[in-house]
């Protein structure tokens, strides 16, 4: 099988059901932010981070798999056949744990702080903006253009993103930076 099917040369692709939208949709804008976010995690990995730090972003990397999934069906088709597809409230609740976890291990937060810190650390920042904005376009595409548990994994991400890049820095000996 080859890699260019030629089928994407007008400027169009397909959506899971079969529909051909204009890779300008706003579906396809919020499952590209979620393909950038997952590519930013793997440069975060290859940053050698602490083996349980990247445990942890592996996992996470296969999730953005059935996120991107989800936001690629928008008939709701896919989650019934493929289990792997599936977000659930327990992928949420394992993220929740990730994060008191790793706070656990760091000093408290009492200012903003700038990021940056140690490389893994930065990738990891950077990450949780690359999050966020993929939150804000999966908001944007409208009550009920996707399950509500996508919107709930996307923000509890983005705050795991912000402990794990602390915690990797913190680390690293990294000193945060005060705002």
């Amino acid at each position: 099988m080859r890699i260019y099917t030629k089928t994407g040369d007008s400027g169009e692709t397909s959506l899971f059901d079969n529909s051909r939208v204009a890779k300008s949709h706003p579906r396809v804008e919020a499952y590209g932010d979620v393909d950038e976010l997952n590519a930013c995690l793997g440069a975060a990995r290859s940053a050698s981070p602490a083996e349980d730090l990247d445990a942890v972003l592996e996992a996470i990397q296969r999730q953005l798999f059935a996120v991107g999934a989800r936001l690629a069906d928008p008939s709701a088709r896919i989650a019934s056949r493929v289990q792997k597809a599936v977000v659930q409230p327990e992928d949420v609740e394992r993220l929740e744990q990730w994060i008191d976890g790793f706070e656990a291990e760091l000093p408290p937060l009492r200012r903003f702080i700038l990021p940056g810190g140690s490389a893994c650390g930065a990738w990891l920042h950077f990450s949780r903006t690359v999050c966020r904005r993929a939150e804000r376009r999966v908001v944007g595409l409208g009550e009920g253009a996707v399950e509500p548990i996508v919107v709930v994994y996307l923000n509890r991400l983005s705050d795991l993103l912000f402990v794990m890049a602390r915690t990797a820095s913190h680390r690293q000996g990294s000193p945060e930076a005060e705002w």
